[in-house]
């Protein structure tokens, strides 16, 4: 529930600012917004802290339990996703604090390309008569933005203890002993307050930091360096950019594969098996044996007598025969 909230609230808050930038989606055609757009910015950050997993917000708490979780687990190949969950505690906020830095702090990027572009086919002024200038977005996005923004600040260290050490899933999720490693966290669960006051000792939550600092640091105090990164270790960028060609691997196998097969079958079982032998195949069977049998079929009476006479002979024949 808690994730759903800040999720919902930065979808919502990317929407709001895509508003506000005329249907401009691209973050580096954006910049100093937040003195524009005041409650998309505050509710967006509290979102993007909520994600980053930081105390007080809500995504802190399930964050540290799981990454708490993984790192007592002793099922094997628990150490590489304690790695791996670290990892994306720093990645996740550096993505997500670029986010902000980009969009809302540095210099005013979208007055190079406000105007007309793209109006004259939606229609649309938001904010044209204002010389291109951004503005907040009116009631029917900034209050549920609010309302998000709530729960993503509380709904955490308010339901932290009923949900993961208070029994409130009962018996519908079984964990067996050796693995139950929540048990093993509710002991020293003492509140969520000191569970936030704790979160300083811990390395997610410097992780965190690491990766927000990061974010500050390339895309704020020096915004051209992350180009230099890029063009230094073109490669690995290239593989980053592309998602690591997961898009193009399910491309080529599933969808133009499946793509493939369908034109397989269709040629193949339908035209060639289903038309060509069964529908097809039986329609000439019938004309091939309708051109022969409408030989014996002339109409005239003498022939059908010649044929019986012919016939009568060829079973006196064969009776005799047997004889």
């Amino acid at each position: 529930m808690t994730h759903a909230c800040f999720k919902a609230l930065l979808f919502l808050a990317a929407g709001s600012v895509i508003i506000a930038v005329h249907h401009n989606q691209d973050m580096r055609r954006m910049g100093g917004l937040y003195k524009y757009m005041p409650v998309t910015y505050v509710t967006a950050l509290i979102g993007s802290l909520a994600l980053c997993g930081l105390p007080p917000f809500a995504g802190f708490f399930s964050k540290d339990s799981l990454i708490e979780a993984t790192q007592l687990s002793s099922t094997p190949g628990a150490g590489i996703a304690y790695v791996a969950v670290l990892t994306s505690v720093f990645v996740t906020a550096l993505y997500t604090f670029r986010m902000m830095f980009m969009t809302f702090h540095g210099e005013e990027r979208f007055r190079a390309h406000t105007g007309d572009e793209g109006h004259a086919a939606d229609g649309h002024e938001h904010g044209d008569d204002h010389g291109g200038t951004p503005r907040e977005s009116p009631l029917v996005v900034t209050v549920p933005l609010v309302l998000l923004a709530i729960p993503s600040v509380y709904a955490g260290w308010a339901y932290i203890q009923p949900l993961l050490y208070g029994g409130f899933f009962g018996d519908s999720i079984v964990v067996l002993a050796p693995h139950d490693v929540l048990a093993e966290l509710g002991k020293e669960f003492h509140g969520a307050l000191e569970m936030i006051v704790h979160a300083r000792s811990t390395l997610p939550f410097w992780f965190a930091v690491a990766g927000i600092v990061t974010a500050w640091y390339l895309y704020q105090r020096r915004p051209a360096l992350p180009a230099l990164i890029a063009a230094r270790i073109k490669p690995l960028y290239t593989v980053l950019l592309n998602k690591y060609y997961f898009d193009q691997a399910y491309q080529a196998l599933f969808a133009d594969g499946a793509r493939r097969l369908g034109t397989g079958l269709w040629k193949f079982g339908d035209l060639a098996v289903i038309d060509g032998f069964f529908v097809n195949g039986a329609a000439r069977v019938v004309g091939w044996s309708a051109a022969i049998v409408r030989r014996f079929q002339s109409g005239f009476i003498y022939h059908y007598a010649f044929m019986m006479i012919i016939g009568v002979f060829v079973l006196l024949s064969l009776w005799f025969a047997r004889a």
